[in-house]
């Protein structure tokens, strides 16, 4: 279904046309709609055209080698996206879906060849909304990396979490000791050697035993929720690991394939030479 010159012109590709041209441009524009969690289009698919937001949003994304879904980017309002298939005319490169109920423009190639033909400066608006991509591309690879197990966790955590990972760390320090020790030896010397008139808790110490009692009641607490944390930390750690390792097994994979490549090379030079060499001999004996 044809789309309204009004909706073209939001679009940045689309700034440099006048009224009639955006008629034109409207008239051979395709409108489609596409509800929530509904694929647009998958990677390695064949694509012949790109799309415009006209409302709603889509996500772009790609699987890694080990299952897990990247998220490129969000195409809001007004944003293209699918622009690569269609100008070298390969497999799509990343997955499309809805987040949201949402309406697309879609523009062929011939179309859109026509436009350049029209207005050459869209091409410069088209490659600046696909360097935008390929920064956000960067980024996410640079983080990407390497994960950091503490700065993710350091994220994700609540400061009712922060504080019970300090009170478990204090517990087991040399200062929290020296705390107790001393705070157990005034308590006990003023109740037994002082006078029973300024005891306030006389042997066998009851008020201490039900403190201490309480005290290691929630310090048990405070240790088992930061062990938790531990080991959703060492699941991380884990899932990181298993990362590095695919990572490595593709890099080791890769410089095999390298190395295969040097030596079929080099076995074709050898050959090459020898084949000169048995040349060169026959000619001097005849």
């Amino acid at each position: 279904m044809p789309c309204k010159p009004s909706d073209l012109a939001g679009i940045v590709l689309f700034g440099l046309l006048d009224e009639n041209e955006l008629n034109e441009l409207a008239a051979v524009i395709d409108a489609s709609s596409v509800k929530q969690g509904e694929i647009i289009f998958n990677a390695g698919e064949l694509g012949d055209c790109l799309y415009f937001v006209r409302s709603g949003e889509v996500e772009l994304f790609v699987k890694d080698t080990t299952g897990q879904k990247i998220v490129l980017t969000i195409a809001e309002e007004n944003d293209l996206f699918g622009e690569l298939s269609m100008l070298d005319q390969r497999p799509r490169s990343a997955s499309a879906i809805a987040v949201v109920d949402t309406e697309l423009l879609m523009l062929d190639r011939d179309d859109l060849l026509l436009l350049f033909q029209k207005q050459p400066d869209a091409a410069l608006n088209m490659m600046a909304a696909m360097s935008t991509m390929l920064r956000k591309v960067d980024k996410l690879l640079q983080s990407r990396v390497s994960r950091n197990v503490n700065e993710e966790m350091e994220e994700k955590l609540p400061a009712l979490q922060r504080i019970a990972d300090w009170i478990a760390w204090f517990s087991g320090s040399m200062p929290f000791l020296i705390i107790n020790g001393l705070w157990f030896v005034i308590w006990i010397g003023w109740n037994t050697l002082l006078s029973e008139e300024r005891q306030f808790d006389p042997f066998p110490f009851g008020l201490l035993t039900m403190i201490v009692s309480l005290e290691a009641i929630f310090l048990s607490c405070f240790v088992l929720i930061s062990q938790n944390r531990q080991a959703a930390k060492d699941k991380i750690r884990a899932d990181v690991e298993y990362d590095v390792n695919i990572k490595a097994e593709l890099e080791v994979a890769h410089l095999h394939e390298k190395v295969d490549q040097l030596n079929d090379h080099v076995i074709q030079k050898l050959a090459q030479i020898q084949d000169q060499l048995k040349k060169n001999g026959n000619g001097k004996n005849a």
